[in-house]
Formats: structure tokens, sequence, C-alpha cells
């Protein structure tokens, strides 16, 4: 009787779905300063909160950059409690691979992390505008935070850019006055999406604001981080 309840639970558990482990594209920066001299970069928490929290779901995380190796940290945006926090996520940042020698084909999520340094190169990588769109294609989560939704304009198909249409939110205008980079910046986010023809969707500066539009999840500024984790989290689960 043992032996019989013993091979039946086996040949139950042999015919039982594995569950998969999510795998998590993340595509950061290469780009340190503007053509001024300025320094720029990740924004560390935007970076090292989902990444960190990825690793606690036990996701599978592979980082790249447009350049590969070393990505540049936004210098404003370390202290040293943060970098004993957060060190298995800078780490991560050291040796990040090259965009363009990822076999994107099976990863789960694509997330864009920001710091002002996607507007300089992110928006304009050709590479990441054939990931978004196969993400976009198989209805795989794309995600960014903060300034990392402007590697979302890269894509665009039949002429149409991807955000055309949708629901997305950014680093506001205001907000980049508030934070004094409007004579920075070589452009502001919230008009360029607004041209490109998505649906913009503003907060006060600083408050918490996160978007889902579909396959689609944004969030406006480095304060959401949290929350914009929780949700992708929440959108893979449920996959």
């Amino acid at each position: 009787m043992y032996k019989d309840e013993q091979n039946i639970e086996i040949e139950a558990c042999e015919i039982c779905p594995v569950e998969k482990t999510k795998k998590i594209l993340m595509v950061v920066t290469s780009a340190d300063e503007f053509k001024n001299g300025h320094k720029t970069g990740i924004w560390f928490e935007e970076f090292a909160i989902p990444y960190l929290e990825f690793l606690k779901q036990n996701y599978f995380i592979t980082v790249a950059s447009p350049n590969g190796g070393c990505a540049p940290i936004d210098p404003k945006s370390e202290n040293l409690s943060e970098d004993i926090k957060w060190e298995k996520a800078k780490i991560a940042l050291n040796d990040t691979v090259p965009i363009n020698t990822v076999d994107f084909t099976s990863f789960d999520a694509l997330v864009l992390p920001g710091g002002h340094g996607p507007i300089i190169d992110l928006y304009k990588n050709e590479d990441l505008a054939k990931i978004i769109e196969n993400f976009n294609e198989r209805h795989k989560l794309i995600a960014a935070i903060c300034h990392g939704p402007a590697g979302l304009l890269s894509a665009k198909k039949d002429g149409i850019p991807f955000v055309n249409g949708r629901k997305i939110t950014a680093f506001t205008n205001e907000e980049e006055i508030i934070a004094k980079m409007d004579g920075i910046i070589p452009f502001f986010q919230e008009d360029a999406f607004k041209e490109a023809g998505a649906d913009f969707v503003e907060g006060k500066p600083g408050t918490v604001n996160i978007v889902e539009d579909n396959n689609l999840i944004t969030a406006q500024n480095y304060q959401s981080a949290e929350e914009f984790t929780k949700a992708i989290v929440k959108y893979l689960d449920r996959e």
C-alpha cells in the first residue's frame, strides 16, 4: 500500500507544471555627461530598488547598456548608506553586457531605469528599438521609470511611434524646471511624448505616479520606485 501511494505521488509530480523563473532584461544608460560637461548617469535608486526586489523574487536578471561594461551612476543619487544597503546593485552595474549582444527573445520583462542618461543615448538607440518591438509583439511587459521612458521613443513601427495612443508618464516639464535641469537637457520628455501622440498622465511634482496601459508600466519619478517595482512583480505574478 505504501509503495503504491508513493508511486502515485511521484507520477503526479512528474506531470505537474514546473514554474519557470521569470527573466528580466534591465537596460541602463551608458551616458555619463551632457555636452556641457554636466555629470549624469543612472539615478541609482531607480535601478537598485527593482534590481534587489527581482533578486528576492528569484528572477533571472540581465543588465545591459549601449556600451557594456561599467554603467555610470549619477553622483547626485549616491550616498554612503545607500552604497552599503544596495551594494549588490552597484556590483551589477560594474559589468553590464552590450545591448547588441543580448538574445532578448526569451525574456519576460524589459525594465528601463532612469537618471538623465537615457535622454542622451537610449531615446535613439536602434538596438533598444528592436527589443521594444519584439517585447510588444510577444505581449511581454515593458516598464520604465522617470527618464527611462525616453528609451521608448526609440521604437517605431511603419513610422508610428510605439508610444502613440498609449497612456504614459515620465519626469515632467515642471519637475525638470524645479530640478533646474531645463537649461541642460536636450529635450523635455513630456513634450516629446505628447508630440509622439502619447496620452501623457502628469502627477504633481514629487508625488508617486504609476501608469499602467496593458503591457506598459511607467512611473513618473524616483519617488515612485517602490510602487513601480511592486507593479512589475504584480504583473508578472499574473502571467
